[in-house]
């Protein structure tokens, strides 16, 4: 069971590309060993800000891609005649706190952990749901097995798929701020957005599922500092560039040095210091833990 958690709360060059992750997901239909399990491309756009003020969507008109009205709905039926692959919208059920199915609640919604965490200050919050073929998810358990009455973590891996870009909080988001679509926001009271400069995003990867691959979609990203997280075609810059790692840190670093730092510096932008992750300066990506 394979989830792809996109970015979906932007439509145009702000959310992830749809032809990158039709591509990532041919790639693991045509694994050499086979593949008979099911993904699932989601994300959580909050219910709120996003292009349309609304939250997130995966079926936007406007896509990144180069059919532009290839959405992430559209991706995922194009495969769904002789492969499991879906898609789901965690904004549906974002508000609604649940509890787990080993508690006997089968609804879908979110797990609220009852207190921040001491060190990060984020309130824990992870989403449970029911895929179109029915089988029943716990973000952070593992796939729910009711015969049996158990989880099977082993059978559920995350791929992050996140868009590089400028933000105009943080400086930089990447793979560790697109984390912010797992959590409940609301849920949460907005502690998980305001813990993305304390390392909260961390504190959430490591506390329910950390990501076996993070693929970072720099194919266009948004280099104008201060400017995203929002990008419009008219924005955007083409560099043509994929890059992965297990570990999200260190690609988030190396993108912004090597590639957004740079493109930014190109286009002339006199604070693309704000983009630099060895910069210390109050409202730069290099201040956020």
């Amino acid at each position: 069971m394979l989830i792809l958690k996109v970015n979906s709360q932007w439509d145009e060059r702000g959310g992830t590309n749809t032809d990158l992750v039709k591509a990532i997901i041919e790639g693991i239909l045509r694994h050499p060993d086979g593949f008979t399990g099911e993904i699932v491309i989601a994300d959580n756009g909050q219910g709120q800000y996003g292009a349309a003020g609304s939250g997130g969507s995966l079926d936007w008109k406007n896509n990144n891609a180069v059919d532009r009205t290839q959405s992430m709905r559209r991706v995922a039926e194009q495969f769904t005649d002789k492969h499991k692959v879906s898609t789901v919208e965690w904004d549906r059920f974002t508000s609604t706190r649940v509890a787990e199915y080993n508690q006997g609640d089968p609804r879908d919604g979110y797990i609220l952990h009852p207190s921040p965490s001491p060190d990060t200050g984020i309130i824990l919050s992870y989403p449970k749901f029911t895929t179109r073929y029915g089988t029943a998810i716990s973000f952070k358990m593992g796939v729910w097995n009711p015969e049996l009455g158990r989880y099977d973590s082993d059978r559920l891996k995350v791929i992050n798929i996140p868009v590089l870009k400028s933000h105009s909080i943080y400086g930089v988001t990447a793979c560790l701020k697109h984390y912010m679509g797992v959590v409940s926001d609301k849920l949460s009271r907005h502690t998980a957005h305001r813990s993305v400069g304390t390392g909260g995003m961390g504190t959430q990867m490591a506390e329910t599922r950390f990501p076996v691959l993070n693929v970072l979609d720099a194919i266009w990203i948004n280099a104008h500092p201060g400017r995203g997280p929002r990008t419009s075609y008219a924005q955007a810059t083409q560099t043509n560039l994929i890059a992965a790692s297990r570990d999200p840190v260190a690609l988030d670093y190396w993108a912004a040095k090597n590639i957004l730092l740079p493109a930014a510096r190109k286009l002339g932008y006199s604070s693309a210091d704000s983009l630099d992750p060895d910069s210390a300066r109050e409202g730069s990506f290099g201040r956020c833990p």
